[in-house]
């Protein structure tokens, strides 16, 4: 049976009607749970104006904004399918995506214009966020009356689509229910206790679940705030500190942060909850920030979970650092080795989980919905993990990262981490490339701190032979200005090529 969810804005307003749900980091505004779901239900209304039924695709492209939670939710209380599109990709990668999903409309923002007006329409009608030429969002929801449809969403249905990049290279989407939204607040709201009256700061890009659920979603559906910033931008991030009660960021954001001038006196003390995700958190950060007070709890979840699934207890983030803690109420999990057998405690293997709050699969993918299940419905995560004698879970990389260097398995993940011990080392990245005498070795990609001592590669290598095994130590260094990301902060290890000429220090 599938859990389903209450027409959430309308439930809230209800409940809570004068509290504030939203204010815009940038100019001030606020929008009450009242407010919120009438303008949601005037969206509804606008959007079957403009043609579009039950199951049909809306595609959105445009940067964090209240509006796009307006348009998510009037999506539910239709009963439409949502696509956020990824602003930062041209209009090329983002013509096969509306191949794929076949929206029957796309509302974009006054950034993104450019890009939307250059897409293939084939029948696709346009919605213009900002003032436009014709007519736009605002003023349609001036005008139009509010919509009322049925008060529960059924659990099973598809609420939103978050397109990954496929092991094929096309686009490939996974399905978001209201079931997932509806435990992933359960698990949210147990892992940090978000409750009535919390603020939070949303700036993760929307076009992934972590920007939706982690941790805005939850904290609407308990009665809270959330400040909305179009990116993130440390100093709106500093000078909000003091009002937030729940702060959710990936590595990059947690290292930035830790690299402004202000961060030493930076008052820290508001702030309940910490946690971070999307990218493995390194130990030093975490030494860093609980120099300040600060537990940050790491965690680990993939969009095709909904996507929490892990999240370290805070009396863990300092005894246990580099655990991702242990699955949330609603999941199972196993470890497991090649043939599908469960590993002794202790042991390596690939990371497998089901429960309530999983993927129904990917969008029109069947074949790929197959090869990530097991025939019971265990998702296979792709990622190696172990788990301790005390239930506690740590995630070693993802298998395709790993290498064989002499007949040893290499995790670049245990390097990674080392590396960014180093007093001259800001981030590092590892893959395995082709040698003639041990079949693969390491190949180290270092960007340096600023200002940082002038560092050799022989440097580098010297290092993590004092601290690693011969086999797990690189035998190439290439020095990066920078490394090319996703929007979650993870370093894309496919476009580090081994011949690159890097800056050298």
């Amino acid at each position: 049976m599938s859990v389903d969810l209450v027409d959430i804005t309308a439930k809230r307003a209800a409940l809570t009607p004068h509290v504030i749900a939203f204010e815009d980091a940038l100019t001030g505004r606020t929008l009450t749970y009242a407010a919120l779901d009438d303008r949601a239900s005037r969206a509804a209304s606008v959007l079957a104006d403009l043609g579009v039924k039950r199951g049909d695709r809306v595609a959105i492209l445009c940067r964090n904004r209240i509006e796009f939670f307006e348009i998510m939710f009037a999506c539910a209380k239709l009963g439409a399918i949502l696509v956020p599109l990824n602003w930062r990709s041209p209009a090329a990668e983002l013509a096969p995506v509306l191949d794929d999903c076949t929206p029957t409309l796309l509302v974009f923002g006054a950034e993104d214009a450019k890009t939307a007006r250059a897409l293939p329409l084939s029948g696709m009608r346009l919605l213009a966020l900002d003032t436009q030429a014709g007519e736009h969002y605002e003023s349609l929801i001036e005008s139009a009356s509010p919509l009322r449809t049925e008060t529960r969403w059924n659990g099973d249905d598809t609420w939103f689509l978050c397109y990954t990049s496929g092991t094929t290279g096309k686009p490939k989407a996974v399905i978001q229910t209201y079931q997932m939204a509806a435990v992933n607040a359960l698990h949210v709201n147990q892992a940090f206790g978000v409750r009535a009256g919390d603020h939070t700061l949303n700036f993760l890009p929307l076009f992934h679940t972590a920007g939706i659920q982690l941790v805005t979603m939850p904290t609407l559906i308990a009665g809270g705030t959330v400040t909305i910033m179009p990116g993130f931008d440390e100093e709106r991030a500093f000078a909000l500190m003091s009002k937030l009660d729940v702060f959710f960021a990936v590595p990059a954001v947690y290292q930035q942060l830790a690299l402004h001038p202000d961060f030493e006196r930076a008052d820290f003390s508001r702030v309940r909850a910490w946690g971070c995700g999307g990218a493995p958190l390194p130990d030093v950060l975490v030494e860093r920030y609980a120099a300040k007070g600060v537990r940050v709890c790491n965690g680990y979840g993939m969009t095709e979970t909904g996507p929490t699934a892990f999240v370290a207890a805070p009396e863990d983030a300092l005894t246990k650092i580099g655990s991702v803690g242990k699955p949330q109420m609603l999941l199972d999990v196993r470890i497991v080795d090649a043939g599908g057998r469960d590993v002794a405690e202790g042991e390596s293997g690939e990371i497998w989980m089901r429960g309530a709050g999983l993927t129904p699969g990917y969008w029109n993918r069947p074949e790929e919905t197959a090869k990530a299940f097991t025939t019971d419905g265990w998702l296979k995560s792709g990622d190696v993990g172990r788990r301790d004698a005390d239930g506690c879970y740590y995630v070693a990389g993802r298998i395709k990262d790993m290498y064989i260097s002499g007949g040893e398995n290499v995790y670049p993940a245990e390097i990674e981490n080392l590396l960014a011990r180093h007093p001259a080392v800001l981030e590092a990245a590892i893959i395995g490339v082709a040698d003639e005498k041990w079949g693969e070795v390491g190949h180290a990609f270092v960007q340096l701190r600023p200002e940082a001592p002038s560092v050799s590669a022989a440097e580098v290598i010297q290092f993590c032979r004092a601290h690693l095994a011969g086999y797990k130590t690189p035998r190439h260094v290439t020095f990066v200005a920078d490394f090319p990301r996703t929007a979650a902060g993870k370093i894309k290890k496919h476009e580090l090529k081994p011949e690159a000429p890097g800056p050298s220090r």
